[in-house]
């Protein structure tokens, strides 16, 4: 069968994997509402988002529970838009049994890459924390929160100032010691356990998909400039990349997304590794 054409039951324009992921995405989102109105919303996240392998919080199920939670209404539309958008001519040519299987390890490998960086960027936090904890002072307390601190409230600094005047007129107190090392730990852990929750790297795969198997399609920009798929999957990766290297983009996982088609374009080679047009 080529590439080109439609499995034997016709096009769907909302095939029955995708509809089913939109149904289960947008149910989990409204549990999610409903955890948050309820007071509830910490256990949630800290049991189904995403978290940092270094922190007391990942649990293994999360590499597959976060691609269905997502943060606000607009992540879950733009998302579930692009999954419809770039899945719908995916899941039609390779039926809905292949096509799942792509996007949950595309899923997944997006959030192996994205855990990798995590641990790339959490090795200074976790060397300077066990420095402090192995010997505690003041000073090294004062560079610890000046580094690491950028987040903490007016309450918190405040507790560190008073420790800091109390601490260094009595150097060996353990009491001193115990509230500092408990306070740095605090901060530690509270940097590791920033959740990650979508399904954007997932869809990142559909879109590196479409892109290789259909280059000379046009995509349209806002609705209003065209452009062809194969550009316009090079040009928003080299974005995520340059972004991700440099930590730009608020809270975005640029390494998910990366992650994510990298696993979808090197499972299309694989799947049609003997002819470009024989997927099959």
């Amino acid at each position: 069968m080529s590439y080109q054409q439609i499995r034997p039951g016709g096009f769907q324009v909302l095939p029955t994997i995708i509809k089913n992921l939109i149904i289960i995405s947008a149910l989990v989102f409204l549990g999610q509402v409903t955890a948050r109105s309820m007071g509830n919303y910490e256990w949630f996240s800290d049991y189904f988002a995403l978290h940092n392998v270094h922190s007391s919080l990942f649990k293994p199920h999360q590499l597959l529970t976060h691609i269905f939670m997502h943060g606000d209404l607009g992540h879950l539309f733009f998302n579930m838009f692009a999954l419809w958008m770039f899945g719908s001519m995916l899941e039609n040519m390779w039926g809905p049994k292949r096509f799942l299987t792509f996007y949950i390890l595309c899923g997944l490998g997006a959030a192996a890459l994205h855990l990798a960086w995590l641990h790339f960027e959490s090795r200074t936090l976790i060397e300077d924390t066990s420095l402090f904890m192995n010997s505690p002072s003041p000073d090294r307390l004062l560079s610890y929160f000046n580094k690491y601190g950028g987040a903490a409230d007016e309450e918190q600094r405040r507790l560190i100032n008073s420790l800091l005047s109390s601490w260094r007129f009595e150097i060996a107190d353990t009491n001193y010691i115990d509230q500092a090392k408990s306070l740095v730990e605090e901060r530690s852990q509270l940097f590791l356990s920033t959740p990650t929750v979508g399904a954007s790297g997932a869809v990142f795969g559909c879109l590196a998909a479409f892109g290789y198997l259909f280059p000379n399609t046009l995509i349209y920009i806002y609705f209003l400039f065209p452009i062809k798929a194969k550009w316009f999957v090079i040009i928003y990766a080299a974005i995520e990349l340059w972004m991700g290297i440099n930590n730009s983009g608020g809270n975005i996982a640029h390494f998910a997304h990366l992650g994510g088609a990298l696993i979808g374009f090197l499972l299309v080679l694989y799947w049609n590794k003997n002819n470009r047009r024989t997927f099959y």
